[in-house]
């Protein structure tokens, strides 16, 4: 309903488990009952295989299907898998043998350029970097141990700023999407200037859903969307192209980052 009343793509949760028990396909058909025009997105592990995937997409008539990477959130996951050997091949199966758009997106712990360039060669046209910095899943599985012993893992991977920059030093070129940590309407205009094409929200949405309910989640993301024009004009942007040429400065650990990956910060001062 939110996302009906404020005219935005929804993905949904793992479809795993509909998939497992077909009792609960009805958790996830509901969305297309609900927003039947609406672009929605299936979402699957990087483990399952094309029928699956099919499946998946068949269940609500997806519009594209996202695969998501969360082996950090496997491993700390005391029954989780532990074995990603067949995860690209599987990648490079789908991404052939479905029909409609795919993107592969991380669960909160970002991607490097060699990740970006791994998935190109696959043949994956779009990512979702998914960057630190909002949920992380290694804190969560860690919670369900005994002895919580890897509490040190908890701000494991890089942020959605370095996975931006990241995507830009990839020797391919793919549609770069951000989540991970998006909390208000600067985060948004800050990713789309950085090269994404689209910006997810996932976490500061249920919280207000939870919190506040319906009708005030609406009104916040309508409220993200004026103060979005007023930034855009603020910088005399009329498109997201327009915002990848304005100069950008960075400081402290984004800098630090950068230095140590080698990665140019004169060329986003100068940017035009």
């Amino acid at each position: 309903m939110i996302a009906k009343e404020t005219d935005l793509m929804i993905a949904t949760g793992s479809v795993s488990a509909a998939l497992k028990d077909p009792f609960l396909a009805d958790t996830y058909t509901i969305m297309r009952e609900v927003y039947p025009e609406g672009i929605i997105l299936a979402n699957i592990g990087a483990g399952a295989s094309l029928m699956q995937a099919q499946e998946a997409v068949n269940l609500f008539h997806a519009d594209a299907l996202q695969i998501h990477l969360n082996a950090p959130q496997e491993l700390v996951m005391p029954e989780g898998d532990r074995d990603f050997s067949n995860w690209k091949e599987l990648i490079k199966e789908i991404n052939h043998g479905i029909s409609i758009p795919l993107i592969v997106k991380e669960v909160g712990f970002g991607m490097t350029r060699e990740a970006i360039d791994e998935l190109a060669e696959l043949g994956v046209r779009t990512v979702d970097i998914s960057g630190r910095g909002g949920t992380s899943f290694t804190q969560i599985e860690n919670a369900r141990r005994i002895k919580r012993e890897f509490d040190y893992l908890t701000d494991w991977g890089q942020s959605t700023v370095t996975s931006l920059l990241e995507a830009d030093e990839a020797q391919h070129q793919v549609e770069v999407l951000a989540s991970g940590g998006i909390r208000h309407a600067f985060d948004i205009f800050k990713a789309l200037c950085l090269g994404a094409k689209a910006v997810g929200v996932s976490g500061t949405i249920l919280t207000s859903l939870m919190n506040h309910g319906v009708e005030k989640t609406i009104q916040l993301i309508k409220q993200w969307q004026a103060e979005l024009q007023l930034l855009f004009t603020m910088v005399g942007a009329q498109t997201v192209q327009d915002l990848q040429h304005q100069p950008l400065i960075f400081s402290g650990a984004t800098k630090e980052w950068c230095e140590a990956r080698g990665i140019s910060l004169t060329k986003y001062g100068k940017r035009q």
